[in-house]
C-alpha cells in the first residue's frame, strides 16, 4: 500500500500532482481529489514529486507527513556562494589528527543520501570508517596484503607503483594510499540496479560538497579503491561490501590541515552545441 491520502480540507484541486507524476498514475476522482488507483500502486516511482509539490502540504504518501519536509521557499543558497563552493573546492591530502563530530559525520551521509539514482532505485550504499582507528586497521590490513604480495612475486605489473607505496609506508612512515586521513567512505550499489556507478558518483559527488560546505576536506581515492577492490578483493569482506554490489568508488575525508585562499583558474569549458 502506498498510503496516499488527501487532506481535503486543505487541498486546492490545483492537480499539479497529477501533472507532475512521472509514472502518471494520480488522477482525479469522481470526488474532484486526487487519487491512485489500487491496481496502479505497483506503478509508483516512490519519488514523492506528489509531496514535494503540493503548494499547501495536503498530500501524503508513503505515510510520510508533509509537515516532517523542509520548505524550498528561501532555503536554497545564494547562486555566487554556491559557484565559489563548486570553484573553490579542492583535494585535500593533509588531515588534522582527529575524527570528525559523529553528528557532523552522520548529517554528511543522511545529506549525501538524498543524492538521484537511476530509476530511483535508491540502493546506494555507504560503508564508513567512522575513526581514525579503524582506517589504521584498514591501513594495516592492506600493507599486509601488499607486502605478502611483494614477498610472492604476485603483483601485476601495472600495479607495481603500489609495492613503491608499501616501501614508503615501511621505511619513511608516509602514508600515500589513505593520506592518513582520519575517515574513508565507499560507496556501493547492487549490480543489479540501473545504474549502480553513476548512483555511487554522484552520492560521493553531493557527498563532498556538502562535506566540504561543512569545513571537511575530501579526496577522491582511486588508489584506496584498487587497493581495496582489484588488487585485495578480500578486503571487501573485511568491511562487509556485499558480493553483488559494484564499489563505486572510495573518498577518504576529514578535518583539513591545509587551508586554501582562492580558486584556482582553468581554461574555457570544452563545449560543443550540437544540431
Amino acid at each position: 500500500m502506498l498510503d496516499f491520502e488527501i487532506n481535503k480540507q486543505n487541498c486546492t484541486r490545483c492537480g499539479l500532482c497529477v501533472a507532475d507524476c512521472p509514472a502518471r498514475i494520480i488522477s482525479i476522482s469522481e470526488d474532484g481529489y486526487p487519487a491512485i488507483a489500487i491496481e496502479k500502486e505497483v506503478v509508483c516511482y516512490k519519488c514523492q514529486h506528489c509531496l514535494a509539490i503540493c503548494p499547501t502540504g495536503s498530500v501524503s504518501i508513503l505515510g510520510l507527513d508533509p509537515a516532517s519536509s523542509t520548505i524550498l521557499a528561501g532555503g536554497y543558497p545564494d547562486p555566487d556562494k554556491l559557484e565559489t563552493l563548486i570553484k573553490g573546492r579542492r583535494s585535500v591530502r593533509r588531515y588534522k589528527d582527529e575524527n570528525l563530530d559523529p553528528a557532523l559525520l552522520q548529517k554528511l551521509l543522511e545529506v549525501a543520501w538524498h543524492a538521484p539514482t537511476g530509476v530511483n532505485s535508491r540502493q546506494v550504499r555507504f560503508t564508513v570508517l567512522d575513526s581514525k582507528d579503524k582506517v589504521a586497521q584498514l591501513r594495516d590490513a592492506v600493507m599486509t596484503g601488499l607486502g605478502r604480495m611483494v614477498k610472492e612475486n604476485t603483483m601485476p605489473k601495472e600495479m607495481g607503483s603500489y609495492a613503491n607505496f608499501l616501501r614508503i609506508w615501511e621505511n619513511h612512515n608516509i602514508d600515500i594510499l589513505f593520506r592518513s586521513a582520519p575517515h574513508l567512505l565507499i560507496a556501493s550499489a547492487p549490480l543489479s540496479v540501473a545504474t549502480p556507478d553513476p548512483d555511487c558518483l554522484i552520492a560521493l559527488t553531493y557527498f563532498e560538497l556538502f562535506a566540504q560546505a561543512n569545513g571537511v576536506g575530501t579526496l577522491w581515492n582511486g588508489l584506496a579503491k584498487k587497493a581495496i577492490n582489484d588488487l585485495l578483493p578480500e578486503t571487501r569482506h573485511l568491511l562487509d561490501i556485499p558480493d553483488d554490489h559494484l564499489v563505486g568508488y572510495v573518498m577518504v575525508f576529514g578535518y583539513p590541515d591545509v587551508h586554501f585562499t582562492r580558486t584556482v583558474q582553468h581554461r574555457p569549458a570544452l563545449i560543443h552545441r550540437a544540431l
